[in-house]
């Protein structure tokens, strides 16, 4: 049977585990509940969404190129989604500036490729180090790196003086983030942030919430697969180091992390 990518964190080949998953189907991990660990059937689990778990029928389900490991699937379906349709939302045009906050996280790292992939001028959070190794290596397109602990205005104003054409907010303080936009600007926030908290300014703001459709999920595996898209796992931790990777997670690990159940 062939092999199919779901939105979010499980991958598992098995059937008759979940109602309507069949075998070589990648799992999603949101429902009402956490089931215990020894229930979980063989997958590889990413940790953005695992408060609750629960897999639709039909619902973000895409076939996997053959090209496309299972564990880059499983860590790319929900992350993916988010940063696409927060692109998508800001619609950046070629040499528009678009800030990226949280460019360190797993929906950061896939945004700001996709993003650069589109001909913006990309400019990602990033403190010195490793975090901004980690953000510069995500694309051979040029980022530019700002970083969050110091003075963000004044960084922003030299590299885009009137202000940026966008914003992605990932991360931080969505009012300070939209004051950092040019007249008629756009912020995308997958935190809340919406068109009330910009009343009576003169820019743009979406609230996104993540569709992982089989279109959307289909257009990312294939670019994943082909290399447009490189999936930032960093890490991946056997079940039985899943409070490792949790402790990882919680502290602000680069990336995606994984864990891997057999």
């Amino acid at each position: 049977m062939r092999s199919r990518l779901r939105s979010a964190s499980a991958r598992r080949p098995c059937s008759g585990c979940w109602p309507g998953v069949s075998a070589g189907s990648a799992g999603a991990v949101m429902p009402p509940t956490v089931p215990k660990w020894n229930t979980l059937p063989t997958c590889v689990v990413t940790l953005a969404s695992w408060k609750r778990v629960t897999v639709p029928a039909s619902y973000g389900v895409a076939h996997i190129p053959g090209a496309l490991s299972v564990q880059d699937a499983g860590a790319l379906g929900l992350a993916g989604t988010a940063a696409l349709d927060s692109v998508n939302a800001v619609d950046p045009q070629k040499d528009e500036t678009v800030l990226v906050s949280g460019a360190t996280g797993g929906v950061g790292a896939l945004a700001v490729q996709i993003a650069a992939a589109r001909g913006a001028k990309a400019i990602a959070t990033a403190r010195p180090g490793a975090e901004a190794a980690f953000v510069t290596d995500l694309t051979d397109a040029e980022v530019h790196l700002v970083d969050f602990t110091g003075d963000l205005d004044a960084q922003i104003r030299t590299l885009a003086p009137g202000g940026v054409d966008a914003v992605l907010h990932l991360a931080g303080d969505g009012a300070q983030l939209a004051g950092l936009l040019r007249p008629g600007g756009r912020i995308a926030s997958t935190l809340g942030f919406g068109p009330d908290a910009v009343e009576g300014q003169d820019v743009t703001a979406h609230s996104v919430m993540a569709a992982p459709n089989a279109r959307t999920l289909t257009a990312l595996a294939e670019d994943a697969a082909s290399g447009v898209l490189r999936v930032p796992v960093t890490a991946t931790y056997p079940l039985e180091r899943a409070p490792d990777a949790f402790a990882s997670f919680a502290s602000g690990a680069l990336g995606k992390l994984a864990i891997t159940c057999a």
